[in-house]
Parts: structure tokens; sequence; C-alpha cells
């Protein structure tokens, strides 16, 4: 009996110890044809790369000025009589702006036309005693001098008593003053700032390899933080003679109009010169490119034949290219790529090379999702 209790144990053992080896032989032979199996293709976003004309554009940046812009200040000291425009107003060519006390040189004026009109009698006097010889030809040179000297004594004091009398040099908008009526002034200070805004210009700098490039007449966009995605155009009216020593730079100088006068001297402008030469250059969205230390790449995908029991799919092949403009979300690829050929465009962070992948729609999330509340 004891025999064959222990035979029986022995038994039940057995069957477990077989059946715990079929459930991990079991276990072992899916998970070797889990990872035998195929993997599923990647899903991404494709854009095929296009042959198209490409504007050629320099960038630079600016300063806008006023073609016609001063700071206006007194010539001669003065105390300030009266103000004789308002803050930000409209003036026109020879407008009055500021009158300062003139008495002093009105008076010294007063004395020196009095002194003219007696050497300019004295003169006559002598000219026709000279005629009968009843004086010396050197008295009379000495009465022609005296009318010389009072002439120019009047001249003086005439510009003097204009220079207290300021006047607008052209046509602009005035600033906001700095003087007010009892003021006293010294030579160089300064009253307002005035500024034509009609026409505007902006000195930009680019690189001298950019001069056999560069043209007068050339289209200039611009554009200024004020005024988000709105663009203004001008056109090159100079060119420097010289590149700057120190930057090895070339400036010119672009004017434009400025309707409405909404551009302002003295703000920040970035620029695009437009080149009259439109290449045809391969494009493929800029999204399609992938940025590393060690190059530019895309990703191109390439169609596999069918194999046996494997139908066509679609690889992607990683392929380093040398890029060239950046502009509106696309990039020009110099070398590498051919026009006609697909790319990744997104789902890029998800492959490598050799990788199937499915092309699938990019999705758009609507403006209305992106709308801030």
């Amino acid at each position: 009996m004891l025999l064959r209790r222990m035979l029986i144990m022995l038994g039940v053992v057995l069957l477990v110890v077989l059946a715990l080896a079929a459930y991990k032989g079991l276990s072992i032979y899916r998970e070797i044809q889990m990872f035998s199996a195929p993997q599923p293709a990647i899903s991404v976003a494709a854009a095929t790369a296009q042959t198209q004309p490409w504007q050629e554009r320099l960038p630079a940046i600016g300063t806008l000025k006023a073609i016609q812009g001063v700071d206006l200040t007194v010539e001669v000291g003065g105390t300030v009589r009266e103000v004789l425009f308002r803050s930000g107003e409209q003036v026109r060519l020879g407008q009055p702006l500021i009158q300062m006390d003139s008495e002093v040189e009105q008076a010294s004026l007063a004395t020196a036309q009095a002194e003219l009109g007696l050497a300019r009698v004295e003169f006559e006097r002598g000219r026709s005693l000279v005629s009968r010889q009843s004086i010396s030809k050197s008295e009379f040179d000495r009465l022609s001098a005296e009318l010389q000297k009072a002439n120019a004594s009047v001249a003086q004091l005439q510009a003097q008593l204009a220079k207290k009398r300021i006047l607008a040099p052209f046509s602009g908008t005035i600033g906001i003053r700095q003087v007010d009526v009892g003021d006293y002034l010294s030579s160089g200070t300064i009253i307002a700032t005035l500024q034509d805004l009609s026409a505007l210009s902006v000195d930009f700098f680019l690189p001298e390899q950019a001069a056999p490039k560069l043209a007068i007449g050339e289209t200039v966009l611009l554009s200024v933080a004020a005024y988000p995605g709105e663009q203004f155009e001008g056109r090159i009216t100079a060119i420097n003679p010289k590149v700057e020593d120190n930057t090895r730079n070339l400036q010119a100088r672009a004017e434009l109009a400025n309707p409405g006068n909404k551009l302002l001297p003295g703000m920040f402008a970035n620029l695009q010169v437009l080149l009259p030469q439109t290449p045809q250059r391969v494009v493929v969205p800029e999204t399609a490119l992938t940025y590393t230390l060690y190059g530019n790449s895309v990703y191109v995908i390439e169609e596999q034949p069918a194999e046996g029991d494997k139908p066509a799919q679609l690889q992607v092949q990683r392929r380093f290219v040398e890029t060239g403009e950046r502009r509106d979300g696309q990039v020009v690829v110099l070398k590498g790529l051919k026009a006609g050929e697909q790319v990744v465009s997104a789902g890029q962070l998800k492959l490598d090379n050799g990788a199937h992948v499915a092309i699938v729609e990019e999705k758009t999330q609507p403006a209305a999702d992106t709308a801030t509340p």
C-alpha cells in the first residue's frame, strides 16, 4: 500500500511539472511569435518636394528716419516773448514758431539806420564836391567807405533781429514744445522737433558679399513691430561707395512713402531686399527638416516592391541635405533632394532608417479651438 501511494504522489507531481513546463513553453512561443511578427506601419504625414520660382531676398535691419527732420534750436540767446505754435500741430514752411525779445536789437538797428542816413547824405555831398575838385579824392574815398560800413552795420543788425524770430524751415509735424514764455534760451537750446512724415528713409547694412546683388531702384519690403503682419514697400535710392572698415558691411538707403503717417522716425524695422532673379528651387515644408549638430536631414519615403508573401510597403530612408533660405514655412533644398520625391513632414520622432510607414492626412486644429477665450 505504501508503495502504491508513493507512486500515485510521484505521478501527480510529474503531471504538475509537465503542466507547468507546457505553460512556460507556450508563453515563450507566444513571445517569439510576437517579436517575429511584422511591426505595424508608423503613421506619418508626407509632403512632395516641388520646384517653383523662388524670389531671392537679402535680410537686414534698420531704423526709420524722416527724409526731412530736425531738432529746432536757437542761434542767439534771448528771452522767449511769444510761443506761436501748439505741440503736435502741422506747420507750413516759413511759419513763425518762437518770437524772442528783440527790443535791444531794434534800438541798435534804429541807431545804425540813422548813421546810414547821415553817411549817405555825406557821400552824396562829397560826390558833388569831388566832381568840382572842391575835396580831394582820398576824402571822397573815406566817405564812400563810411557809407559801406553803415550799410554793413544795418545788414548785420537786421540779420541778428531776424534770428530772434524762429521760422519753420519746412512743412511738417512739430513735436512737444520744450520752452515756455519767459524762458531764457542760450544758443543751441532745443525748442521742439520738426519731422516731415510724408516720406521716410531707412539706412541698413549688408555684408560686402551682397554688393554685386545690390542696385539702385531695387524693391525693399519693410515691417515694424507696431503693425505685425503688415508690410511696407520702398526703393533703394543710395548705396555707399565704400565698405565699412570695422564691420566689412555695406551701407544702403531706401525711401518709402508714408500714407496716413503710420510710420514714425526712430522705429526699428526688419527689411528684405527683393533681388530681381527668381531661379527655380526645390522647396519642402520647413517641418520636414530635422536639424542636428552634424547636419540637416529629411526622411525620404520610398516604395518597397512586394517580395513573396510580403506586400508592397512604404519605407523611409534618412538623407542629409544642404538647405538654403527659409521663408513662410518653406525651406529651399540646395542639394540632396530632387523634385517629386516624398518626404515626411510630421512624425519624424518615431522614425529610424528603414522604418515602415503609412501616410495619413496631417490634421490641423480648427481656428476656433485655438482661440483664446
